[in-house]
Formats: C-alpha cells, sequence, structure tokens
C-alpha cells in the first residue's frame, strides 16, 4: 500500500471538524517527562487530524534508536513508513474497526473515560521488526465527540515474538478498573472470514507438518492443487511464508 493510500485511510477514520486546544494539558506531560526513568516504552501525544506528534517522549530514541527531532518534524508519514509492510492494512483495518464501534456503541460521555491497544511490527534504527504495542487514552475530541488527539504509550517487545495483530477498547468501571468492552484478533478474522473450507483443510494438515503429496493424498487432489492452495493461503492472509502460517496458528488454535 502506497503511502497516499494510507493517509487517505487513515485520514478517512479520523476524520474531524474542529481543533480543540490542550496547551497546558501537553505543557504538563511534557513536564512530567523530565521525571520518568528510561525504560522499554515511550510516548507520544498523537494529533490524528494534522498527522503529526505534538510531543515525543524522551525514551523514544532509547527505545527504538531513531531520532526523535525527524519524527517531530515529519510526522506521521514518517512514522507510517517504518511499520512492517505486510501489517499496513491491518492495522489500519483494526483502527477502522475500533473507530466505528467507538462511535455506534460507547456513548458520548463514555469516550471520556475509553482507553485503547493495538500492536504492529516496526522498524528500529538497526533496520529490525521490532513488536510494539500502542496504548491510546483519548485526549480530546471534536464536535461530534470524535477522538482526534491522544496520549499514546508505546511498549517495545523482542523481534522474535509472534503476535498476532489485535485491537481492545476498555472503559473504566464504578470502580476505576478498565474493563474490556471490545476484541477483537485480526489474524483470526482474515483466517475465518477469508478462507475457503478446501483451504482451512489444507492448513490442518499443514500444521500436521503433511507435505504437499501428503495432503494431496489425504484430500484426494494433486499435488499441483494443494501448492495452488498454499499460494493463496499465504496471498489473503499476507503472510510471507507457510513457516510462519504454522507459528502463528500453533500459537493460537483456535483460529483453525
Amino acid at each position: 500500500m502506497e503511502y497516499q493510500e494510507i493517509q487517505e485511510v487513515y485520514k478517512s477514520i479520523f476524520e474531524s471538524y474542529s481543533k480543540p486546544s490542550l496547551e497546558t494539558h501537553i505543557q504538563k506531560i511534557i513536564e512530567l517527562d523530565q521525571f520518568l526513568p528510561y525504560s522499554s516504552t515511550f510516548f507520544c501525544i498523537t494529533n490524528t487530524q494534522d498527522l503529526k506528534f505534538e510531543y515525543i517522549s524522551k525514551n523514544f530514541k532509547a527505545c527504538l534508536g531513531l531520532d526523535p527531532v525527524e519524527l517531530k518534524a515529519k510526522g506521521m508519514k514518517y512514522f507510517w513508513s517504518r511499520i512492517h509492510p505486510e501489517d499496513i492494512e491491518v492495522w489500519l483495518a483494526a483502527l477502522n474497526h475500533l473507530m466505528e464501534f467507538t462511535l455506534a456503541e460507547i456513548s458520548e460521555e463514555d469516550r471520556t473515560i475509553s482507553n485503547y491497544t493495538w500492536n504492529y511490527r516496526f522498524k528500529n534504527a538497526k533496520g529490525n521488526y521490532i513488536n510494539i504495542i500502542q496504548n491510546t487514552t483519548p485526549l480530546a475530541f471534536d464536535s461530534d465527540m470524535k477522538p482526534i488527539i491522544g496520549l499514546a504509550h508505546y511498549t517495545v517487545l523482542n523481534e522474535n515474538i509472534k503476535m498476532p495483530i489485535t485491537a481492545t477498547a476498555k472503559l473504566l468501571n464504578a470502580q476505576n478498573e478498565y474493563e474490556t468492552i471490545y476484541y477483537n484478533n485480526f489474524s483470526q478474522k482474515l483466517l475465518k472470514s477469508g478462507v475457503s473450507n478446501r483451504e482451512r483443510d489444507v492448513i490442518r494438515l499443514l500444521v500436521l507438518n503433511y507435505s504437499s503429496k501428503e495432503i494431496s493424498t489425504q484430500l484426494n487432489i494433486s499435488s499441483h492443487t494443494v501448492d495452488t492452495h498454499r499460494r493463496n493461503i499465504l496471498k489473503k492472509l499476507k503472510i510471507s511464508s507457510t513457516g510462519e502460517l504454522i507459528g502463528m496458528l500453533k500459537i493460537n488454535k483456535t483460529l483453525i
């Protein structure tokens, strides 16, 4: 997906019609950052309307080795360019589903106590795609109570961890504890809604380490047909190899 396409989809998700001022609030967050220790997490104040970062915490460079000045200058375009290409469309789908759920299922009053989480792979300064879990709390809304400025916390995890892309929405309850009101495993969704029954049969046998020839015998189809199914499965799920697919499914067997 090209940058222009990403921008168009992203802006359509967060399309807004007013620009709230948060200068005092943001200044207090910036002041707090000076007292926080270095860690494997960093935070940013995101402006989804102007596609920029209002603030980037000092831990950004410590976590990723990247220049925060460059990120601040280039904004979300630069950030998107470092998300794994295979995660872009799924990540955008997750954001879109979260926004649709928010506008349809969360009251305007409750949106002020909402919290959202999603994940993706991100290229650090060494060129490695590490895992990032992003947790965002809305700070400001437009006139239609659509969240447009948020406090985003990013947790960096090892690149070798295989993580399906998921999205979660939570609300504070009467005890001031977050309760999950929305959860979606987008890898699971792609598998269940995009793969045919015959392709699912092939996947089950692949997980059992069957070869294409053995699968053809089990399903009474040709080896050529099995290989065609395998290619189509990888294409549909936007996965680069059968090994990656099998690894994901062995971690979460509910997907099949």
